[in-house]
């Protein structure tokens, strides 16, 4: 088992990373009688609320379960009232423990429900797909969709724990799997040239589920989120640019509509415009653009822009991004593979053509 602390002093949290955690008590550290409120999807439920709920009633914990529609169509402040209406109906008080169990929809949407029942109450992160275990479970971004723009409505809120279960990766379905790799590849070309490296040699390997494989990837992933997130909780500096590929990735979840594309499709198409900019503003050069391109090619993910999306269409959505500050649009580009930076003022012409590029690449 690999063991990682993101480091927030009083509010600091174990990230526990191997194959068949979630039969470890010792890792929620609950105790008896605590209050436990598992939300969880349709589709996960079945495959793994009976083991979440066995391992509570071996601690004492008295637990109810409320399972939530499976996708990003149902990020919604409707879905999070269903929440907080089963929380108010059945009187818990704060004391009660939230465990999101599921996927990035369901920490983020869970993580957002805690940190408002109440002012806030306790949750943990138990992420059942390879994007949400190397990404959104850690950190404390919790949000919901609005019909203008994703993850708009939410807060910074941190988990007691992440509990992270590689077993959950034999039921993922192939498709849930490459979008995950958008993410994990997104370390190593905004943070660690070694690890991109590393995934060019062993992505055979990573798709054929190998245990040592997927818990290094895993565990290096949650390494630079922590370090990036103990710097810069709210990101204010260097958390922004693990929204790489983002801006216009989630141009193309909203215009598309939520759930067309997953998140993990979207940022690797995004990844490659914001490289092609980095690559037409002079930051990185055709090798490493190539390099970039070929391994999310290799991975199985979508790398072309949405023949249905116009460079207006990209803009009026981009204009509403989070990093947008005084009017003015801010990209996180990559300067080389293993370092990247947000950069501001870059012509429109400049990302018109990136866009226009990558419809053919």
């Amino acid at each position: 088992m690999e063991r990682i602390t993101v480091n927030l002093g009083e509010r600091s949290y174990p990230i526990s990373i191997g194959a068949g955690l979630f039969a470890n008590p010792a890792l929620l550290s609950l105790s008896a009688k605590q209050k436990v409120v598992i939300v969880t999807n349709r589709t996960v439920a079945p495959l793994y609320a009976p083991a979440i709920v066995s391992l509570l009633d071996h601690i004492g914990c008295q637990h109810a379960l409320l399972e939530l529609p499976d996708g990003e169509q149902y990020k919604t402040l409707e879905t999070f009232n269903i929440v907080m209406s089963f929380l108010l109906e059945h009187n818990y008080s704060r004391d009660v423990v939230v465990i999101a169990l599921g996927g990035g929809v369901i920490g983020d949407l869970v993580g957002f429900a805690a940190a408002c029942y109440q002012r806030g109450v306790d949750f943990i992160q138990m992420p059942t797909t390879l994007l949400s275990q190397v990404d959104s479970s850690v950190g404390g971004k919790t949000a919901v969709n609005h019909p203008l723009g994703k993850n708009m409505i939410g807060a910074f809120y941190q988990p007691k724990a992440v509990v992270i279960d590689t077993d959950c990766l034999t039921t993922l379905p192939a498709r849930e799997f490459a979008a995950g790799m958008a993410e994990v590849i997104k370390y190593g070309i905004i943070y660690d040239s070694a690890f991109f490296d590393w995934l060019e040699a062993q992505m055979e390997a990573l798709y054929a589920l190998d245990e040592q494989a997927l818990t290094y990837a895993i565990a290096r992933c949650c390494q630079i989120k922590a370090e990036v997130v103990a710097q810069d909780e709210k990101e204010s500096g260097i958390r922004a640019l693990l929204n790489l590929g983002h801006t216009f990735g989630h141009a193309i979840e909203a215009h598309m509509g939520y759930g067309n594309w997953l998140h993990g499709e979207a940022v690797s198409a995004g990844t490659v415009m914001a490289a092609k900019t980095a690559q037409l503003q002079g930051l990185i050069d055709a090798s490493q653009f190539e390099r970039i391109l070929a391994i999310l090619k290799k991975a199985h993910l979508p790398v072309r822009t949405p023949e249905n999306m116009t460079f207006a269409d990209f803009m009026q959505h981009m204009m509403r991004d989070k990093k947008v500050l005084a009017g003015e649009l801010r990209l996180v580009l990559p300067t080389s593979i293993g370092t990247s930076a947000v950069v501001k003022g870059v012509p429109e012409a400049v990302i018109a053509q990136a866009i226009e590029y990558c419809r053919t690449v």
